[in-house]
């Protein structure tokens, strides 16, 4: 999965289990795009504090991903509500689809 990707799933699916800091920190990197020099003078930190809370919030998330898996179950009933599109002439079952798509 390319990583910009990961953590980006990763903060949607966990990001409300790390502390208010932790988040804002890891959103600026993965939601507004900063680079670490400019999130550590927006919180006012070394650009090695950043670097280092960025590891250890991915770490978090990652250890929430394997225990619990609601990305990899995610993606799996994603496939297959796509598969069920994909072999169904039926109108009202690709309209149900689209609307369990946009509801994911």
């Amino acid at each position: 999965m390319d990583r910009i990707f990961e953590r980006g799933m990763l903060y949607d699916f966990y990001g409300e289990l790390l502390t208010e800091h932790q988040r804002q920190v890891y959103g600026a990197l993965v939601i507004n795009d900063m680079s670490l020099s400019e999130i550590a003078e927006e919180y006012n930190v070394s650009r090695q504090g950043v670097h280092d809370l960025i590891k250890r919030c991915d770490k978090i998330l990652n250890n929430y991903e394997d225990k619990l898996c609601l990305i990899k179950r995610f993606k799996s009933v994603r496939e297959k509500v796509c598969e069920i599109e994909s072999i169904t002439d039926d109108e009202r079952v690709r309209r149900l689809v689209d609307q369990i798509l946009e509801e994911m």
